[in-house]
């Protein structure tokens, strides 16, 4: 009897606890609206999918632009189908892998024939669930998704003898080989190879159906193969066709390895066709992840403004609130939320198979052993909030993204930059796969090779690319060396912080020494005169600064934005300000200058609050960089302003592109009231709580949880007045990570009037650098390469450092000329500096200064402020461009014709004339159709003496120069050059229509 019990009785009771257990969990899918971020500018999508699924199976609305990356948009009325492959929230279009595409009557093959409208009222979306109606051939469409397979239910009229589902492996991107066979009348199976922002990118795929299908057919370049079960090329499609069959499921699986392993895929996710099944269990996988976090209440209504909406009839930003019940208003932030939550777990994707094999980023085949390998990692954004999140609730899945870094890493000896699929894109700047693994492993993910992590590590920021050999050799990543090299300089010095942190931590001293010190170079490009981050060019600052222009010196920003990316040292940032009041000031005019942008467009830098910039990633950190104030209350104040005005529940609820989850991990960690703003530190800085309770259900069983009873005051200016943690009094504007991972209560305070006791008495957060202080760089008093007439050339320092300098070319030491007053520069000279504090040297800063032509004199007309290389003189300055033209030297010219007059002074023998060049297609820089070339005596009367037209076509886009050069051998004293712009970009760009560039530089005499 008691064998029967222990055998029998007691597994069906645990079962009946653990069923009853799950079956406690609430249900917050109701509360997702996955069609927030579709609209706008947040390019995600609205099917079906599971956390973290290799699978999004989702429409495809929109194959072309920036607004179609995802594949979706929500205000478009056509559907061209549905694909098994979607990036959530990213800035480049890819994947949208194979489509499946129900029609009825006689199949068709292009995609302008067989798409279809759809209305908005008959779509419905929710976790792991996607439906809309065909209203073309009056179907209905329903999706559904396992981790590697997605299943369709169309629902066909009845008594349709032509029902058809439409493969087409040509949608979207370049087809580099496709094929599709035909196994029997229930099964297909296929293989896409693409390239696009993956430049090689395989997605095997096969397919079973629940009916078989009558008949079927294979095109290649759409035209029928008759008879054949497999056809291969660029451009393969197929139908099948079923004889009035009602209802339709097909389970599609996806591998990146081989047909094989899509089949196990299928075999071992979704052995039936019960539809209800697979959606039933989508759901509960998502009940159960977004139960990690429970929320209640919510804050109400704060801003007064009135009711606005936009094209869809959804709320424009925010709700009418004062028209809604605080429990209608509640719901909407819980919506919010929990939308956010969801899209947090949309990326990265799993990308092995069942049984553990993937294709590496050395295009091998490899095998995950006991992890997951997983892919799309846009680390550049995400590991801002989303991985500090997953550290908090997922780690498990966390620690396979180490190993998935690790893998890589091992595949083509560097750590991951933005991978997508087998392929790394090295998409944005940084080396940020650098703070997910240290973060991770200073909050108790350590199951993994950290002595291999921290070999990695070093590896992957001691390579040459992307301005890391600059970096090493000045301390900072010079703009005459690399485009965006403020944005890299500040990135590198805190990857560089992160590593000293985790050689900290495995008691690597030298390393520790030799990182702290890199992670102070962001020193080298803070320009105390200005108060702001300026790029360092020819060993002085970059000319003409403005904070608001946005230019190559930064990524998708500017000064006013990248000023603050100092997470690592806010207090040495703050004192190079002038101290913590000099600093807040600072932060206050960020918010509230009513300058605005300037320079070139960025579509990206959206959201904006004065200069700060929520709609792109920089600036996600700002806000809670008041706690190092004295007036720590305008952290809560702005937070309010940006949770309230720039998230809301409508399909353009989002600043900016959700940036495979950054952009909603944000809201998420801010919501729940707190911060991580430089992941791999152990504080979390405190914000302002936005639900009445918050609880955090943590991996090791403990609770989490944050209370604000206030939360539901609703306006922008609500101060914390108090704070308990564990029922204890707590004054520090932090919370530590045990504080969280221990479990317990955290109850804030909050009110509309400040408490000026409880704000005295709060401890400010640290972040600082105080080991192996670095001497900054000195500085010329200008930049200009080339000069006209001598002129006085001075020097610059941080106080108590005394400068050395070479005119010779040597490298200078303590030994060489001390610099006390000004120095004359009337040649061409090269300058070398160093400054010495302490006997602690810094880099040598150096510089050449031309001097230029006084011969020959240049008019121009019409180039760009923006793309103004050295100004008037850039065209004859001696100075070439390279095929990097980011960095600055080229000329640019839009909508008008490049017009240039050379004034030789008198008349003179000329043997030719050439222009300089450039072209970069895909940046819409078009070699000029032609080039005129002109001579005149008086400057009026100008002749025509030669026409060069470019021996380039508009649609090779590999970056290249090209001279236009004319033998003139005749005698003139003017010379005028028209280079004609190629005009409109061609339908086959992605920029259609959009006014091309030229770039020019030099004009050659001889």
């Amino acid at each position: 009897m008691i064998n029967f019990w222990r055998q029998f009785v007691l597994p069906v009771l645990l079962l009946c606890c653990l069923g009853l257990q799950a079956q406690k969990k609430k249900d917050y899918t109701p509360l997702v609206n996955p069609f927030i971020g579709t609209g706008g500018h947040g390019h995600t999508y609205p099917g079906a999918v599971v956390p973290f699924g290799m699978v999004q199976l989702s429409p495809d609305t929109r194959l072309e632009g920036w607004d179609g990356a995802s594949g979706y948009h929500y205000a478009d009325t056509i559907v061209y189908g549905f694909s098994h492959t979607h990036l959530s929230g990213v800035g480049i279009s890819d994947y949208c892998d194979i489509l499946f595409m129900p029609t009825t009557g006689e199949p068709q093959f292009l995609n302008t024939q067989y798409r279809s409208g759809f209305s908005k009222k008959n779509e419905v979306a929710t976790p792991g669930y996607y439906k809309t109606f065909l209203d073309k051939y009056g179907i209905q469409a329903e999706l559904t998704a396992t981790t590697r397979v997605g299943v369709h239910r169309y629902q066909y009229p009845s008594g349709t003898a032509q029902a058809n589902i439409i493969i087409d492996l040509k949608h979207r991107d370049q087809v580099l080989d496709s094929w599709i066979e035909v196994i029997n009348d229930h099964e297909i199976r296929g293989f896409r190879k693409s390239k696009s922002w993956a430049d090689d990118q395989h997605v095997y795929f096969y397919a079973k159906f629940n009916k078989p299908f009558k008949t079927h057919g294979i095109a290649l370049n759409d035209a029928l193969q008759n008879g054949q079960k497999k056809v291969e090329g660029k451009n393969v499609k197929a139908f099948l066709q079923f004889d009035n069959p009602g209802e339709v499921i097909a389970k599609v699986s996806i591998s990146a390895v081989s047909v094989d392993g899509a089949l196990k895929n299928l075999d071992a996710e979704v052995p039936d066709f019960d539809f209800k099944r697979v959606q039933k269990a989508a759901k509960t996988t998502w009940i159960n992840a977004l139960a990690k976090i429970e929320v209640e209440g919510g804050s109400a209504a704060t801003l007064p403004q009135p009711q606005t909406t936009d094209a869809y009839g959804y709320p424009r930003r925010r709700p009418n609130v004062a028209k809604q019940s605080p429990v209608d208003y509640a719901k909407q932030k819980q919506t919010i939320f929990y939308t956010a939550l969801y899209h947090t777990m949309l990326a990265p994707n799993i990308y092995n198979d069942v049984d553990g094999q993937y294709r590496g980023m050395d295009g091998q085949v490899h095998k995950a052993d006991g992890f997951d390998y997983y892919t799309v990692f846009s680390l550049w954004d995400t590991f801002r909030a989303e991985h500090p999140l997953f550290t908090l609730i997922d780690k498990k899945r966390t620690l396979d993204f180490i190993k998935s870094f690790l893998a890589m890493y091992d595949q083509g000896k560097t750590l991951p930059v933005w991978p997508l699929a087998s392929w790394e894109t090295f998409c944005m700047v940084g080396n940020h796969s650098i703070p997910v693994i240290v973060d991770a492993y200073s909050k108790g993910v350590t199951d993994f090779d950290a002595a291999k992590a921290l070999e990695a590590m070093k590896a992957t920021v001691n390579r040459n690319q992307f301005g890391l050999d600059s970096y090493l050799k000045n301390g900072v990543v010079l703009a005459d060396d690399e485009h965006e090299s403020v944005s890299k300089t500040l990135d590198y010095a805190y990857d560089d912080w992160c590593i000293a942190q985790m050689a900290k931590m495995l008691k690597m001293d030298n390393d520790y020494a030799e990182y702290i010190k890199r992670a102070q170079y962001w020193k080298n490009i803070y320009d105390t005169r200005s108060g702001f981050v300026n790029a360092r060019t020819n060993g002085g600052w970059y000319a003409p600064f403005k904070p608001t222009d946005v230019n190559n010196n930064f990524t998708e920003g500017n000064a006013w934005q990248y000023t603050f990316l100092v997470p690592q040292d806010v207090e040495g940032l703050a004192a190079k300000m002038g101290g913590r009041q000099a600093f807040e000031n600072k932060l206050d005019s960020l918010f509230t200058t009513t300058d605005k942008l300037t320079g070139r467009q960025q579509d990206d830098i959206t959201g904006l609050i004065g200069q700060y910039a929520h709609g792109n990633e920089p600036s996600h950190h700002i806000a809670y960089l008041y706690n190092f104030s004295d007036n720590p209350y305008k952290t809560q104040l702005y937070l309010s302003k940006i949770m309230n005005r720039l998230y809301s529940n409508a399909p353009d609820g989002l600043a900016g592109n959700e940036d495979c989850g950054q952009m909603s991990a944000w809201y998420v960690m801010s919501a729940l009231g707190f911060y991580n703003i430089a992941p791999g530190q152990q504080q979390f800085m405190i914000g302002l709580p936005q639900f009445d309770k918050a609880v955090i259900n943590l991996e090791n069983g403990k609770k989490f949880t944050v209370l604000n009873t206030g939360a539901g005051m609703g306006r922008d200016n609500i101060y914390l007045q108090g704070m308990n943690l564990s029922k204890h009094p707590y004054n520090k504007l932090f919370l530590n990570y045990d504080d969280i991972a221990n479990g317990g209560e955290f109850e804030v305070f909050t009110g509309r009037l400040q408490n000026k006791l409880f704000l005295d008495e709060l401890v400010t957060p640290t972040s600082h650098i105080t080991d192996n202080p670095i001497v900054s760089n000195p500085v010329f008093s200008t930049s200009a390469k080339t000069f006209n007439a001598p002129f006085a050339l001075s020097m610059s320092v941080e106080e108590g450092a005394k400068i050395y300098y070479t005119l010779d070319g040597s490298t200078p030491s303590v030994s060489s000329t001390q610099y006390v007053n000004p120095i004359t520069i009337a040649a061409t000279t090269t300058v070398k500096t160093i400054a010495v504090k302490n006997g602690v040297s810094s880099f040598v800063n150096a510089g050449t200064f031309y001097k230029s032509r006084s011969d020959i004199k240049l008019t121009v007309k019409n180039y760009l402020p923006g793309y103004a290389a050295s100004g008037n003189n850039a065209l004859i300055d001696g100075l070439h461009g390279t095929t990097n033209w980011r960095l600055g030297n080229w000329q640019g010219f839009q909508e008008h014709d490049l017009e240039a007059v050379v004034d030789l002074e008198s008349i003179k023998s000329v043997k030719s004339v050439s222009l300089g060049t450039l072209q970069d297609t895909r940046a819409w820089i078009v070699f000029p159709k032609s080039v005129d070339f002109f001579v005149s005596d008086d400057g009026k009367n100008f002749k025509l003496v030669s026409t060069q037209a470019t021996k380039v076509p508009i649609d090779n886009l590999e970056i290249q120069l090209q001279k236009f050069t004319a033998e003139l051998n005749v005698k003139a004293r003017y010379i005028k050059v028209v280079a004609h712009q190629f005009g409109p970009l061609p339908a086959w760009h992605e920029s259609a229509g959009k006014p091309s560039y030229i770039f020019a530089d030099e004009i050659t005499i001889e």
